[in-house]
C-alpha cells in the first residue's frame, strides 16, 4: 500500500508531465490571442483582406475565432 509520500510525488510527476505535453504541441489557430499579429497576417491579404475558409482550410469554429481575433486586433490598432 503505497503512503502518503509516495501518492503526492506520483501526482506531481503526472502534473509536470501532462505541462510539458502541453508546451511541446503547436499552436491551433484557437490559440492565437489578438496580439499575435504575426501569426494573425498568415489569414490576411496584403491589402488587409480576411482570406475565406476555402482557402484557409480552417474549420468553421477556428476561421471564426480567427475573423474575431484579427477584428480585435484591428480595433486596438495592431493590425491592418
Amino acid at each position: 500500500m503505497p503512503n502518503a509520500a509516495q501518492t503526492l510525488s506520483a501526482g506531481i510527476l503526472q502534473f509536470i508531465l501532462m505541462i510539458a505535453e502541453t508546451q511541446n504541441r503547436s499552436k491551433t489557430p484557437l490559440d492565437y490571442d489578438f496580439t499575435d499579429t504575426e501569426a494573425l497576417s498568415r489569414y490576411v491579404t496584403e491589402t488587409g483582406r480576411i482570406l475565406p475558409r476555402r482557402i484557409t482550410g480552417l474549420t468553421a469554429r477556428q476561421q471564426r475565432h480567427i475573423t474575431k481575433t484579427i477584428k480585435r486586433a484591428r480595433n486596438m490598432l495592431l493590425m491592418k
